[in-house]
């Protein structure tokens, strides 16, 4: 069992070495479109739902 474990581990091992890493600038660069990206969206439905509410209210009275 412990050394289906091992070969296991150096196989892991081997595979991390091929893959190819985000540099520091493309990390931060990625995440702040993202977040930038979640802002626009987040203003967009909640300026929807305030509209649709103030709809909703014309029609309710």
């Amino acid at each position: 069992m412990f050394k289906k474990a091992g070969s296991f581990l150096k196989a892991v091992s081997a595979e991390m070495r091929k893959v190819s890493w985000s540099s520091r600038s493309e990390i931060i660069r990625s995440t702040l479109i993202v977040l930038i990206t979640i802002i626009i969206f987040a203003a967009l439905i909640g300026g929807m739902d305030v509209l649709f509410l103030q709809i909703l209210n014309v029609f309710v009275r």
